[in-house]
């Protein structure tokens, strides 16, 4: 079994910018991912399965609804301890941070934000904990990039909802004890529904075949006339602005995880390029491949501080649904073109299980599209600068 040697890249002493919670929060996780994730992912990998033993480990460590107040079960930090989480996270896999996010962000959070008092106390604290894990059900077969066609719904029956529908390309699906699912009344206004495991009508078959987030969860929502009660409404938001909401907290957290992934790519990379010997001296001394190294330590530290600016105006209520955009954007593109060269570097050794780059390549092909493809966090922009709608 190899043993984690990972050194986190900080070329402009950003840790002079973290206090000391931010730190001690940070190196928790980092630690963590050392002694329970790196061991064993490669062969979770391979093998396609979720380490489910690694939730009540999450849990621990405060990964899920770190910012959800401590009255809910959460930690109460603020979002840069977030941010920080996702990227040490990822920076063991994309699948492992995947799971925490759609629970903190995705879960836990509209529950928090848009449910009752009684939701709050029923649910929260059992996410919290990783004694339930939780999923997020917004992307249809027809409808990805535009969720406002969907086509679940659910009608008034008195003393109940009849939910009807479908959703794909859900993590956590297979496990989850509960869905946060966003589905349109009789009027077409969407809202969102908890739903249970073990309530009639309610399937969630496993995705299968993917090369990509193998060691992640993933699957359908199956809604066959599933009577939802009426208390499970999340009454206090309502419109596509309600999952949007939930998604521009998750891309927050994508935006640090995907850094994570470049710094272990960079990292791996490094490290090889001062053992590789060849032409009699190792290949670090070679122009070229001081060239992407260089390139990959300027592009890791830019998203750095790209990240933790919206960290600081996420904390004050400040960052908008663009910028969130442009990070999420721009950090994943980043992250794969450092894989790609990180994974060049290696040769032939790069494709195999005995680094992590390959693995980060093929992750990060999913992170890219999920939760806003790259072409539609451009548009996004564009529309925030130009104020003109490219969308229609």
């Amino acid at each position: 079994m190899a043993t984690d040697l990972f050194q986190a890249p900080d070329y402009y002493n950003m840790d002079d910018l973290l206090n000391e919670e931010h730190k001690m929060v940070r190196d928790a996780a980092r630690d963590w991912v050392k002694k329970s994730i790196s061991p064993i992912i490669e062969d979770a990998c391979e093998k396609a399965e979720f380490p489910k033993q690694i939730v009540s480990g999450l849990g621990e460590i405060g990964a899920f609804g770190p910012y959800i107040p401590e009255e809910y079960g959460g930690a109460g930090l603020d979002q840069i301890s977030y941010g920080l989480i996702m990227q040490e996270l990822e920076r063991g896999d994309s699948g492992v941070r995947s799971t925490a996010s759609v629970q903190s962000s995705l879960v836990m959070y509209p529950i928090y934000k848009y449910g009752t008092e009684e939701q709050r106390k029923k649910y929260l604290p059992k996410l919290a904990s990783g004694e339930y894990l939780g999923c997020f059900g917004l992307t249809e077969p027809d409808h990805g990039s535009n969720p406002g066609g969907m086509e679940t719904n659910y009608k008034d029956m008195g003393d109940h909802y009849l939910l009807n529908g479908s959703k794909m390309w859900i993590s956590n699906a297979p496990f989850a004890d509960v869905a946060v699912v966003w589905a349109k009344n009789e009027e077409g206004r969407i809202y969102g529904l908890i739903v249970e495991r073990g309530m009639e009508g309610f399937t969630t078959p496993e995705t299968h075949g993917k090369w990509s987030l193998r060691a992640s969860a993933t699957g359908e929502l199956v809604f066959d006339n599933v009577k939802v009660p009426k208390e499970n409404l999340l009454p206090n938001k309502s419109g596509l602005g309600a999952p949007l909401g939930c998604l521009d907290s998750a891309r927050f957290g994508i935006a640090w995880g995907a850094i994570g992934a470049a710094m272990d790519c960079y990292d791996t990379a490094l490290r090889y390029s001062k053992e590789r010997m060849q032409f009699d001296k190792p290949i670090g001394g070679f122009q070229l491949q001081q060239k992407k190294l260089a390139e990959m330590i300027t592009e890791i530290t830019k998203a750095q501080l790209l990240t933790l600016r919206l960290g600081q105006l996420r904390n004050e209520n400040r960052a908008t649904s663009a910028q969130i955009s442009m990070a999420k954007r721009n950090n994943v593109d980043m992250a794969m073109t450092i894989a790609r060269d990180a994974r060049q570097m290696l040769g032939g050794m790069g494709i195999t299980g005995e680094y992590p780059i390959m693995r980060h390549m093929m992750n990060l092909e999913s992170v890219v599209t999920y939760e806003g493809t790259h072409d539609i966090h451009l548009l996004i922009t564009g529309l925030d600068v130009t104020g003109l709608n490219a969308f229609k």
